[in-house]
This record gives C-alpha cells, structure tokens and sequence, in this order.
C-alpha cells in the first residue's frame, strides 16, 4: 500500500513534465547479456527529483521520517493515497536546483573500470569491487558481493549512500545488528496469478494519466518484466494422448479474459515480455532461457538480479542469480524503479564434500537439505553453498536446491558462479561471445569461483556441513514439506501417522479401522482402495522438471517396469507436466516417454498443474469410495508443497518424491510399503519384482542425459517461445494504449485507487476502527488461508459465481480469480 502511495505521487508529478516514464524495450534474449537501450536507464520525473539529489545525512533522515502509509489509511479514498506526495514535494522543490550535481557526480565513479577484450577494445565498463581496495571485501560472501556491487552502482547519496555502501562493505558486523540497506533487483520475473494484478495496475495508472491530460504512454516498467503464463493449466483429461491438447482447449475457455488482458498487455507495455500459456514452468523458463547472469545496459556491465512474485523465484540462485520471491506490491515497486528496503541478511555458510552414492537424487539431497536448514533456523537469511562436493553437483541438482529455499525458511540458496555455470550456460544455447563476457566479468569482479585454485575463507553467520554420502533416499510428508521420511522408515512412519492424534503427523485412525477396504466398481473394473493407497501420482513442479537425471531416471523405471510386466492401476490418475518443451524432447529422443504412456504418464500439459493444486478432479467412483469410507488416500508428487488440502481435497496425506518415486510408488499402488523387503508387484513370469529390479543405477541415468540432452533442444526450444501457440495467436486484442474494462467481468476490475485523483492532493486520513483479522498459529501458510486450487462446489465462492451466472465448469480456481 505504502507503494501504491509512492506510484500515485509519480502520477501526480508527472503532469508537470516532459520526462518520459518509460525506458525502450530491453533487447530479448538471445543471450543472456541483455543489451538494454540507453533509455532503458532512464527515470520518472519523480526518480528524476530523487536520484539526481545530493542530500546530506540529516536530510536524508527527513525523508526517512516521513509518514508510511502502509500504516493507518482508508483505501477507499483516493486523496489518503496522496497525501504523502503533500508532505514529500515542498522537500522536493526545495532542492531541486540540486538535480543536476550529483547526476555528472557518481559517487563512486573513480572505480568504473574497463574490461578488456581479448585481441583489443573492452567488452563494456564496470563498478570494480577490487577498486575499492579494501580488505574487508575479500571476507564477503558472494552473495552479499551482488549487493554490494548494486548499491555502488545506485548510489546516488539519496536513496542509495555512500552509508548504505560502507554498511554492506562492514557486514561481518553490521548483519548482527538488523541494519536496513536498499536494493536495486535488475530485473522483474512474475506468473500470471500474480503477474495479472500487477498489469491491472499499470493499466488503471494509464488511465489516471489520460484523465490528468498527460501522455498515458509515459506509464511503463522501468526494469525488464518477465511474465510467464504457468499456473492456468489443470488436469482435467489424463492418460490420453490427447491430453495436452484437450487440457490446453480448457485452459483457454475458462482464461480467455486473462490471457486476452496479458496480450494486450505485452503490446501495450515496453519492456515487459510475456511468454505464452504451453510454454513451461516460470521459474524453468527462467533457468534455461531468461536468467541473464551478467547484464549489459548501456555498456555498464553488472550482475543478474530478480525479485519474482512466487516464492520459487529462488531456482534461478542455482545459476549463480540473486534472486527471490516478494509480494505484490514490493515487485510493483521494482517494476517503477524503486529500490526495495531490506535487512542486510546473515549468510549461512553450507559447506558440501563427498559424493552421492549410487541409487541417490537429487530430490534425495534437497529433502535432506530442507530439514537440515529447518532444524538449524534461516529465516530472513541468505544460504551460501560451497565446498569441494559443489564440483559432483550438476546445474540442475544445484537449481533444484535452490529451488525450495521457501520451504527451509531462507530468503535464497546461492550457488556462485564456476565452470559448472559456464558449461550449463553453453548447454543451453547460449552463445560462447556471452559466456566469454560473463567469466571475464565475474573474474574481475571477484564473484566468480574458480576451484582449481586456492580458496580464501569467507565469513558465514553459522555454518553447516553435509557428506553427500550420508544422503538416503527418502520422501517427505504427510503434510508439510520439511517432515522428511528415510524409504527404508517409510512403512513404520506411515502406520505411527495412522496412530498419532490429529496433526502434521497424524491422522488418528482407530486400530479397528485401520485395515478397512473399500472395495468399489472402476468402469466395469473391480477395485479397492485401503488407508495409504495411491490415487495421484503427478510427476510435476519446477522443482524436479528442469533436472533431467531425475527425469530420465523416472523413464528408466517406467522401462524396467514395462519389461517386467508391471502396470499402475488404472484408477490411480497419473500426470506428467514437463517444465519446458526441452524435457518432451529429450525424453522422445532417449524413447523413455513410450514407456511414461504405458504406465499413464502421458504429457498433460506445460506448467504447474499438481503442485499447485490444478489436479484436476478423481474420478466419480474413486471420489465416492474415499468420502463413502473416509479413506486416507495419498498423492505422490515431485513438488515442493504438500499441505493438507493443496494437492486435491480428497488427498488427506501428500508425499514429495523424486519422479522416479513416483513412478515406483504407481506401481505399487500405495505408501504403506516397505519397499526392501515387499515386493511391488508380481512379473509376467509370475515371479515377485522388487524395488531394485526397476530402480535404474546412477551410471545408467548419465548414460542416457549424456546421449540424449542436446544443446540444439534449447535453442530450437526458445527460438519460438515468444510466437505462442494457435489458440494464443488467435486471441484478437485491440492495439489500444488504455485498457477497455468490462463492468461484468468476474476476473478483472478496474482498481479504484487512481480514480478522480488531482494534481493536487489532500491532505491525509487517520486510521479508525483498525483490528487484527485473525491469529495464526504455527506452520499456518497461504495455502490454508487462500488456497490457489480448484473451487469447490460448495464454498462461498461457488454461489458468489453462481449468482453472477457463472456455469460450474467455469469456476477455473482461485488462483486465477
């Protein structure tokens, strides 16, 4: 809200000038040095008046003491909105004959410093960190280098001083101290649950701008905007060929409004790119094509950031990309060129030797990883992994820890740049001009590491330490996601969930009932469900889809599986959701996905479906034999959430497992197996199979990522990711500056915080009658109190759609309203 305050106060300004609000847009991507247009530097009247000030500390406190308004204002008047801009512009004008000095006057300009090219000319300028020639530098995690090289290239001894410099610079003692710094993130990554408000308020902006009689056009992001549109897609048709199709077909019937808002959208606004539904997973999306790693704007070179609006922002640390999730309004923030505030972080420092053995994933480690860090306590920090064992970590085991920083509480999981990256970066199509710059920068700046070469001990907060080799496959679950589970415990911890009270591990379930069947009748198929059987089985999420030794692996099941003469039962509703249209093709080129189809793995669609609650519905009869007997059915996924309910309404346990565990635990049909000592199934032989017949070793998995992952998918891949798909292409939407609202939508409103708003604001609105709404307790997260999946038929939300005409095929879920 405070920024929404800010954003009204630029609105204001803006009618008195020329500036122009919006940057050109970014140069996309055909490698990740993005080459910004110099008027991609560029800034609003109001950063204009604020960056181009210099102010002395006393002053700078003034504007720190002004009014937030995320405290204490109606909402529903627009002049509370302003009323900062009353306070913050006779400041304003007092200084403003002192716009011009510190604009020729960089604070930090005696350490711009070129970087050479090999063979002559310089590949660009840069803020030289060695330039400063201070020790204390050496010491810093890379981590915290990232923020220290954005606030000497921002400073501008207002919003960004020389202060803020030396307090990051000092951090070994200044982090303990929960000192404020600000930070300038490169760039803006969003999904479209979150990505459509953000663009509703850019568009009610324009219109505030036209009803001020200014240039609407001056409404803009200031920073690259990535936005792809993931979340939409459900599970509505599976085991069929024709999935992908037919769950794209609803997708776009029950999302036109949206997806027509976001065309309109990415032609409206320079600098935003939006990528088409059926493309992938954001935060894959992101890993493979649109993490830059360096960034070039107007030959200053300096290090990739994001802020996102998910939580899983943080996949793209495993490249070496500070990055992390934020809410709404800090990304609309980000968007308008606003440093975003934050706690100068503590690092935990988390060394990693040794090797996984054999038979061990990289969903093994990272479940490992996440109780560690839980136990050990990082929330509000930043963990920075580093040791001899980062050399046995591929890209996509480092992304996939990464990855679930939410879920262990840490604000991001870094992964420094080193020739792991380097090579990852060639995989992915980028060209070796691009990877040439991005080492020759990190190098110079001290951000890169190089461990064939001695390494000087940075300082941590805290530290921890893992052996690879300790690492045993493992699940987690029931219910929350760092409730990690060894395989070989997995029968005992199940029976122990069926014992205990009501709880996050437990079901209470009385002895007598605890052997019940529920025997049922499925398409003409006798059936039975117990206490633990499988009835989803998604492989699925960004955690897991960018990794293709776990994705392979789980092809390589379904394979030994298929010979053997195995078969998942037909009413359990299995799903694969690949993350890019990268993983389809290395999967049809090693002839795995054959074998996924035979065990009902077939393509469903490209983006988050299971692990954000778009499972679709059971089938009737199984629905029915679950309620009728109050079953405690299970989902298997390779996710990163399994809260009560998230998954699907009827799935009271939820286990996160790597893809090829959720094809073994298919087969088998339940959790409440102990898989070295029961068999899984029985052969066409007739003979008993065993978790190990079907469990592929590690040299097999490399064999087949070796032969059948191919630089040439990548760029094939994302050469065409912008062009969309038929149905996005066919979308017709008006090429209009101003969005045309529709007073009946149940999906888009005009906001009502720019509406007859005045250059000249009021004053302000105290606060009266404020109340706490509720009081949580422990472990309680959104998805309990905003679930994102689908509506039910019979919540409050049904008859609210009901009442305006909405058909119950239209609900579409939360998320999306």
């Amino acid at each position: 809200m405070y920024c929404r305050a800010r954003f009204t106060s630029r609105l204001a300004s803006t009618t008195t000038t020329t500036a122009s609000l919006s940057p050109s847009m970014c140069s996309r991507v055909s490698s990740p040095i993005a080459s910004q247009s110099s008027a991609a530097s560029s800034v609003s009247f109001w950063n204009q008046k604020y960056r181009s000030l210099s102010f002395s500390s006393s002053l700078r406190s003034l504007r720190c003491s002004l009014p937030r308004w995320s405290h204490g204002v109606d909402w529903n008047s627009p002049g509370s909105l302003r009323a900062q801009v009353r306070i913050a512009v006779p400041v304003m004008e007092r200084f403003r004959r002192r716009i011009a000095t510190i604009a020729s006057e960089h604070p930090f300009k005696g350490v711009l410093t070129s970087l050479p090219r090999p063979g002559g000319g310089e590949y660009g300028r840069f803020y030289s960190l060695p330039a400063l020639n201070d020790p204390r530098i050496d010491r810093l995690p890379y981590s915290i280098r990232i923020l220290l090289e954005s606030a000497i290239r921002n400073c501008d001894n207002f919003q960004v001083t020389k202060d803020d410099v030396e307090k990051i610079v000092d951090w070994e003692n200044t982090s303990p101290k929960q000192v404020e710094i600000p930070f300038n993130p490169a760039r803006v990554l969003l999904q479209d649950f979150t990505g459509v408000p953000a663009v509703v308020d850019l568009a009610s902006m324009r219109d505030a701008m036209e009803n001020l009689g200014n240039d609407p056009k001056k409404i803009n992001p200031l920073v690259p905007v990535d936005l792809v549109v993931d979340h939409s897609v459900q599970v509505d048709v599976a085991r069929s060929e024709n999935a992908v199709q037919a769950n794209m077909e609803l997708e776009f019937q029950r999302n036109r409004e949206r997806f027509a808002f976001l065309k309109w959208g990415s032609s409206a606004f320079h600098n935003m790119l939006v990528v088409p539904p059926g493309s992938g997973i954001v935060h894959q999306v992101n890993l493979e094509y649109l993490g830059r790693v360096v960034f070039n704007t107007d030959g200053i070179l300096y290090p990739d950031s994001v802020v996102g609006t998910d939580s899983h922002t943080t996949m793209i640390d495993g490249l070496g990309v500070a990055g992390w999730g934020v809410g709404g309004i800090e990304a609309e923030a980000a968007m308008l060129g606003q440093p975003m505030s934050m706690v100068l972080p503590g690092v935990v420092g988390f060394k990693l030797s040794g090797k996984l053995r054999d038979g061990v994933t990289a969903t093994d480690l990272v479940l490992t990883v996440t109780q560690m860090l839980r136990k050990h306590g990082v929330v509000g920090k930043f963990v920075e992994f580093y040791g001899e064992g980062m050399a046995e970590l591929s890209l996509a085991d480092r992304a996939t820890i990464a990855n679930m920083s939410p879920e262990y509480g840490a604000t991001m999981g870094f992964f420094p740049v080193d020739h792991v990256t380097l090579q990852y970066l060639k995989l992915t199509g980028r060209s070796d001009e691009t990877v040439s710059i991005i080492e020759a920068y990190l190098r110079a700046n001290k951000m890169f590491v190089d461990y064939n070469e001695p390494q000087q001990e940075k300082a941590h907060s805290s530290y921890l330490q893992l052996d690879l080799a300790d690492v045993e496959p493992c699940i987690s679950g029931p219910k929350r996601p760092h409730d990690q589970v060894p395989l070989k415990e997995m029968k005992a911890d199940w029976h122990a969930c069926l014992n205990k009270t009501v709880g996050f591990k437990g079901f209470a379930v009385p002895k007598e009932e605890q052997n019940k069947v529920a025997k049922f009748t499925f398409h003409g198929l006798p059936a039975e469900l117990k206490h633990g059987s499988v009835v989803i089985a998604a492989i699925t999420s960004c955690t897991n889809m960018s990794n293709p030794s776990v994705m392979l692996g789980a092809g390589l099941v379904a394979k030994k599986a298929c010979e053997l003469g195995l078969e998942v039962k037909p009413w359990i509703k299995t799903s694969l959701a690949p993350g890019s249209g990268v993983v389809t093709k290395y999967l049809l080129q090693s002839g795995l996905q054959k074998y996924l189809n035979q065990q009902g793995f077939h393509i469903v669609g490209y983006g988050c479906t299971t692990c954000i609650g778009n499972s679709g519905e059971l089938d009737e009869t199984v629905s029915s034999a679950i309620s009728d007997n109050d079953i405690i059915a299970a989902a298997v996924l390779s996710g990163n959430r399994n809260f009560e309910g998230r998954v699907h309404a009827l799935t009271r346990a939820n286990y996160l497992a790597s893809p090829p565990l959720v094809v073994a635990y298919a087969l088998a049909g339940t959790v409440d197996i102990d898989f070295e000592k029961e068999p899984i199934g029985t052969g066409k032989d007739g003979k008993s199979v065993y978790f190990k017949d079907i469990w592929p070793s590690n040299e097999e998995i490399a064999q087949v990522v070796q032969s059948s992952v191919l630089p040439d998918m990548f760029k094939s891949t994302y050469a065409a990711i912008t062009k969309g798909n038929p149905m996005w292409n066919q979308l017709s939407v008006p090429a209009s500056t101003l969005y045309s609202w529709d007073p009946n939508s149940t999906y888009i409103h005009e906001p009502p915080y720019f509406k007859n708003m005045t250059v000249e604001p009021p004053g302000p609105h105290g606060v009266k009658d404020a109340y706490c709404l509720v009081n949580f307790g422990d472990s309680i997260t959104t998805d309990h109190i905003s679930p994102a999946g689908s509506i039910h038929k019979d919540s409050p939300a049904a008859k609210f759609l009901l009442e305006r005409g909405v058909n119950h095929k239209d609900f579409n879920s939360y998320g999306s309203r």
